[in-house]
């Protein structure tokens, strides 16, 4: 049994489109083409008021005297009520555009299948309108971006690489680190002090790298993490840990 929803194909379709980690020249040159293409060009940003990356990234890309480009909220917060809804209303709101006979371009940064927005909006495509055609177009993520920019080879030969949220519970992040050679953590700005006494106790900091906004103009690497002050903890930010052999 073949799985064909996310081949690429032609005609009115949603289309995810991972557009990087912020840096607009690691744009593919097919996620580029597709968005000058499209009919809606659908930018996600946090909260109301927040500039959005996604939009600044793509600005060179689209049209607005052409495309209508929709600037949709999605918040970023622990409370889940109305989550559900919002991303649900995202879903339908795009299917309704494609049976009109438009193509909506959905941006999203880094990679769509990698802890992306759109995966829960996806969801909501499949199970609400599975007719609806969609294609992904895979970005760079800023797990590549940041390795390169670290000067932190991810893998090698038959290094082991695990890729977690830094929310997991203490003790399934102490046993991933124990047993990957390489351990990227996500979403480290809410724990970041927690995090940074268990690399201490396990004798992992010298080999840990703490990067925020990879790729956008205020970039920053810091590879002592003793060195990362609160106002250094940002959204867009994660921890490489390499072992030392």
């Amino acid at each position: 049994m073949s799985l064909n929803s996310n081949r690429t194909t032609t005609g009115p379709r949603v289309i995810a489109v991972g557009v990087g980690p912020g840096d607009p020249e690691l744009v593919t040159l097919k996620g580029a083409r597709l968005l000058g293409e499209a009919d809606v060009v659908i930018t996600p940003v946090g909260d109301k008021g927040d500039g959005s990356i996604a939009r600044a990234i793509v600005a060179g890309l689209v049209d607005p005297a052409r495309q209508e480009i929709v600037e949709q909220v999605f918040p970023m917060r622990r409370d889940r009520a109305g989550l559900a809804e919002i991303r649900r209303a995202s879903a339908r709101m795009m299917a309704a555009h494609v049976a009109a006979g438009r193509t909506v371009a959905f941006v999203t940064l880094g990679d769509p299948f990698l802890y992306s927005t759109f995966l829960y909006v996806y969801h909501y495509l499949r199970e609400e309108f599975p007719a609806t055609p969609v294609e992904v177009v895979s970005g760079v993520s800023s797990i590549h971006a940041a390795a390169a920019r670290a000067d932190l080879p991810l893998g090698l030969a038959d290094e082991r690489i695990a890729i977690l949220p830094a929310t997991f519970e203490d003790e399934r992040l102490r046993r991933a680190l124990a047993d990957f050679d390489t351990v990227v953590l996500m979403k480290v700005f809410r724990v970041f002090a927690q995090v940074r006494e268990l690399l201490r106790e396990l004798d992992l900091l010298a080999g840990a790298v703490y990067l925020k906004r990879v790729g956008l103009p205020d970039e920053t690497v810091v590879t002592d993490l003793d060195q990362v002050r609160d106002d250094d903890l940002d959204y867009l930010s994660l921890i490489i840990v390499k072992k030392i052999r």
